[in-house]
């Protein structure tokens, strides 16, 4: 039987999946270097982030060193990079992360990116690919299942490439971390979701002293 696909995302507790535009902000390494937005940007994303840097398994899979933290955090994280035979993501966070990832990029499968630029695949060390997928959203969703087999295909983000999947039907289960953050601007997750066509039935929460794990299983309205 194919895998699940399933959306796996960090949202600020008033909504935002990542802070506001980082249009411009990745145009050439003297330009980030000398725009002080990035810096904001960053940190505000690592306030979002900053509870999944802190567990131990992902500490790991950065090969960040020895420590961090173990428990409920811990186990999901775990659980959702071993249940994942590949993921999709946007160009844009494609872009953040071609920037920001080491050389070993965290995914270890394939990856399949949605652009409208042609673009051979990138082979990174550890089992990361990323294929660039220019005919649709499904095309890159039947590349992922051929890849995954039996395991899940996760969509990573951004909100854009979240809100089309579950506008299409093609997403089995939504989980969010919400963090106690709040950003007061940015990239809404759900601007733009067809409420009339999606329905949402709790499946699990689970909550920790730095974040509260939603996960919800999706159907037709």
């Amino acid at each position: 039987m194919p895998g699940k696909v399933f959306v796996s995302i960090g949202m600020s507790l008033d909504g935002f999946s990542a802070p506001e535009s980082m249009e411009g902000l990745l145009a050439t390494p003297e330009q980030r270097e000398q725009d002080p937005r990035l810096d904001h940007w960053m940190a505000q994303w690592m306030e979002l982030q900053g509870w999944l840097f802190a567990q131990r398994f992902f500490q790991e899979r950065l090969h960040l060193g020895e420590g961090g933290e173990e428990g409920s955090d811990n186990d999901i994280v775990r659980e959702t990079f071993e249940r994942t035979g590949a993921n999709i993501m946007g160009k844009r966070m494609f872009d953040l992360g071609e920037h920001a990832w080491p050389e070993e990029a965290p995914f270890h499968v394939p990856v399949y990116v949605l652009t409208h630029e042609r673009r051979s695949p990138w082979e990174r060390p550890g089992g990361t690919t990323f294929h660039f997928v220019n005919d649709g959203i499904h095309h890159a969703l039947d590349q992922a299942r051929e890849a995954a087999g039996e395991r899940d295909i996760r969509i990573s983000g951004g909100s854009e490439t979240v809100l089309a999947y579950l506008n299409a039907g093609l997403v089995d289960e939504l989980s969010i971390s919400v963090a106690p953050v709040l950003f007061g601007a940015g990239t809404r997750l759900f601007e733009g979701v067809d409420a009339s066509r999606i329905a949402l039935k709790p499946l699990h929460s689970k909550s920790s002293a730095r974040v509260t794990h939603l996960t919800y299983t999706v159907h037709p309205r």
